[in-house]
């Protein structure tokens, strides 16, 4: 699965969803829940919560192992996807639908200073070599 060329990413494979009204969007990249493998439990944080740029702050877990999520920016939390709560397998089935948190940063700059999806493609490479 190719990485959509319409969101932003972090180093830490998370990819970043810019919403008409200024919020974003935040899940973990196909190349994420590959590593991780058939999710088990997802832990969003919740609605109200100030999170801090590269702030852990969410908790994925799969068969394999436990990975934290990392704020993207700073900014408050709006929402939290409750639909991962009983089918954490969607992140494996629609890694770019299935999000986990939902926020509103700080400083819009902030989002736009992240990864594109063709230097993401490349830190990515870099790690497997």
């Amino acid at each position: 699965m190719s990485n959509p060329t319409d969101l932003k990413y972090t180093a830490s494979h998370e990819w970043v969803k810019q919403e008409a009204d200024g919020t974003i969007t935040v899940g973990i990249t196909d190349h994420a829940q590959e590593l991780l493998g058939d999710m088990v439990f997802v832990e969003a944080p919740t609605a109200g919560r100030k999170l801090k740029a590269k702030e852990e702050c969410a908790v994925v877990e799969s068969v394999k192992a436990a990975a934290d999520v990392y704020a993207p920016v700073s900014g408050e939390v709006t929402a939290a996807n409750g639909e991962l709560d009983s089918s954490p397998e969607n992140i494996n089935s629609d890694p770019y639908g299935a999000w986990i948190f939902k926020m509103k940063p700080d400083n819009a700059a902030d989002v736009a200073a992240l990864l594109d999806a063709a230097k993401y493609q490349a830190a990515v490479d870099s790690e497997a070599h």
